[in-house]
Order: structure tokens, then sequence, then C-alpha cells
């Protein structure tokens, strides 16, 4: 007889409820049960047989895969719920009846491309330290940046007792107090480009994703989604250096 078990913050992930990082904190939070049972970190259940709830309403693995592109506003939280009743990227996505979770992060005050998902094996491939997929930022910084300044901020400063990987800088544009910049990330470290500024003494007034490896942000207006085409999967998995296992974003 098939053993059909498999990780419980795995089936969790491919079952649009969270990233499987997520998952895992919510099982150690006592929220998710297994035939009645409060799960632990370790279980492993058979999607086939057993029931899991989490927060108390059961769930399922998805049958569609959906990969959307969110330009999330100003004033929004990138996660599935916040303790401290704050906004969430899913008020945004109300209309998709898959249950989709953001891949990665940007902080309640920034801007921008942010993908949602129920895909897990995408999810942790985008999100992965290892896979290295560029992130692409329009940043307002005060005062001016300086040459001298541009030249650290791409060459790394050291954050949390280690030095942040090369970074792309390029100045778009520079006035009195202030310049624009487009900034390339080949990491995600928390709030990275807010800290790698105040690193070298510059404020940050206003902070935009616009692009996750190929895929650009574009004309997208703030607060609205559209899902990604066929393509565009395949450029992000190729991003990361994997094999899309087939499927369709549609």
């Amino acid at each position: 007889m098939a053993d059909n078990k498999m990780r419980l913050q795995k089936f969790l992930s491919e079952a649009g409820v969270a990233s499987r990082r997520k998952a895992e904190e919510m099982i150690r939070e006592g929220k998710v049960k297994v035939n009645g049972i409060t799960a632990q970190i370790g279980d492993s259940v058979d999607p086939k047989k057993d029931k899991i709830l989490v927060r108390g309403k059961p769930v399922r693995a998805e049958s569609k895969l959906r990969y959307i592109l969110l330009n999330k506003p100003r004033g929004f939280v990138t996660t599935t719920d916040d303790e401290l009743g704050r906004k969430t990227v899913l008020e945004l996505t109300t209309d998709i009846k898959e249950r989709i979770y953001p891949v990665g992060r940007l902080d309640r005050v920034s801007e921008g491309a942010l993908i949602m998902t129920n895909d897990g094996e995408f999810a942790n491939a985008m999100m992965h330290p290892s896979k290295h997929v560029p992130k692409t930022y329009r940043v307002t910084v005060r005062p001016a940046i300086t040459n001298e300044q541009v030249d650290i901020l791409e060459t790394g400063v050291e954050l949390d007792g280690r030095m942040t990987a090369p970074a792309e800088v390029h100045v778009v544009s520079k006035e009195d107090g202030r310049s624009v910049l487009e900034i390339v990330l080949y990491e995600g470290r928390n709030r990275q480009i807010r800290r790698m500024c105040e690193a070298v003494n510059l404020e940050v007034a206003r902070l935009r994703r616009v692009a996750i490896g190929n895929l650009r942000l574009g004309m997208l207006p703030a607060g609205q989604w559209r899902d990604l085409t066929d393509a565009e999967v395949d450029s992000l998995f190729n991003a990361a250096g994997i094999k899309r296992k087939g499927g369709s974003s549609k």
C-alpha cells in the first residue's frame, strides 16, 4: 500500500495555508489539530485520511495553483493574520477563492510588487536565501546620497554581525536634500534596505519594490492584483534555479 504521509508543515504550505516557516509557527502555537489532537513539530499526516484543522477550520489540499502579483499599498502588513489588528494583504484579495499567502515580506510602510500563491514549492524557492532571486527597489532617501555612500551600499554593510551581499545601486535622480535610487538586492534580510541606508546615515522616505526577477510591477494600480502568466511563473522558477513540475497558473 502506498504511503501518502508527508510532513504537516509541508502539507499546510502546499494547501495554501501559509509558507512552510509560518506553518511551523502555527504548529508551535497550538493552532493546528490532526484528528482532534493538537499537532506537534515533526508530525506527519496522510492528506487523504487525516482530518486537519487550522484554528478550527478544515484544510484540504488545493487542486488549482494560483500565482498572483499584488501592488501592495502602504499601511498593509504581509501576513495572513495580524494579532495587532492591522490590515493584511489578504484583505486586498478577498475575491480569490483559493487560499493564497504572501511570498516574502514588505514592511507595513513599504509598497510595490508582492507575489502571493498557494504553491508551497514555489514559495520556498522564492524565499530560500541560497536561490538569490534579485529584487529591484525604487528608493527615495534623504539627504542627497554621495558617491562614497553608493560605494558602501554596493560593497556591503554589517548588519547583525555579518556583511550584506553585494548590491547594485543606481542614482536615478539627485537634488538638494534628497536622491532617488534604484537598488537591486540578491538576498532578503528583515528591513534590509532601510537598515543599510541607516548604516550610512540616510533616511528612507519612500520604498517601493518594482521587480522580482524579471517580473516587473509595471502600471498595476496600488491595491490591485493580477494573475501571472505561465511564462512569468516559469521565469521565476528559472531565476530560482529549479524546474517547474508542470501545472498552470490559470
